[in-house]
């Protein structure tokens, strides 16, 4: 579903990406690991458009999109749900009106329906009690839960699921929450990219990891391959794995 051919991407003179090159098929659920600073978010904003290569094709479902128009655009980003680091919740909008807005603007259903889908999608992300509260009297893993459940208002049958540091901030009880979500919503053989630097929540929804450094992919593999790697950048990357004493 998604291929990068000798991607090149840099942030006016710091170069980002040097000569990426994969492919995913849209059942995989792969983790991108890596620093911070290493271009992990940068390959989700490139697979959505959002940012264009400096050279190289990005491939999604047998059409290369780096020189696709923005209407051309909207109708790729529709294959995806993609929740970013900060979840981005309308301030002045409840619980409830943020998770409806994309169902307002981009849908003809009625009020009744709208309704009626927002509390299914607050029930699958566990938060059916938090319909009128406002974005901040939520916690930050209740945050994270409802912008999950607007991204997929957003994209009701999204054939990839694309999320950027989905855990970070959170505790280990809350982080564990939201790997459950991701997990229960990659069922029914839907796939998912996440973009993280915790090891421990990538172990628990992918099956396939991909590591950054200085630009290029230095690992590509399942996780018994990873966990062994003969890369020391990496063994220091995943030393959480085994705490030392």
């Amino acid at each position: 579903m998604i291929r990068f051919d000798s991607v090149w991407f840099s942030y006016n003179t710091k170069q980002v990406l040097k000569d990426i090159s994969f492919s995913m098929h849209a059942h995989e659920k792969v983790a991108i690991l890596g620093e911070s600073g290493e271009g992990k978010t940068t390959i989700l904003r490139l697979i959505l458009g959002l940012i264009r290569p400096d050279s190289g094709h990005i491939i999604i479902d047998g059409e290369d999109i780096a020189n696709k128009t923005e209407d051309e655009l909207s109708q790729v980003r529709r294959k995806f749900s993609i929740v970013f680091q900060e979840g981005a919740l309308f301030d002045s909008l409840n619980v409830k009106e943020n998770v409806a807005f994309c169902l307002r603007e981009y849908t003809r259903m009625s009020e009744d329906e709208i309704d009626k889908q927002v509390k299914e999608l607050l029930r699958i992300v566990g938060l059916e009690e938090a319909l009128e509260l406002m974005p901040e009297e939520l916690s930050g893993g209740m945050h994270r839960r409802v912008a999950i459940a607007r991204s997929l208002a957003a994209c009701s049958e999204p054939k990839m699921l694309l999320y950027d540091e989905p855990t970070s901030g959170l505790d280990p009880v809350n982080a564990d929450n939201i790997c459950k979500i991701m997990l229960e919503l990659s069922r029914n053989a839907r796939g998912s990219v996440i973009v993280t630097h915790k090891v421990f929540d990538a172990m628990k929804v992918a099956d396939r990891f991909i590591f950054l450094k200085g630009g290029m992919i230095i690992f590509d593999g399942e996780r018994e391959k990873l966990i062994h790697a003969p890369v020391r950048e990496i063994q220091t990357f995943i030393q959480e794995l085994n705490p030392k004493p």
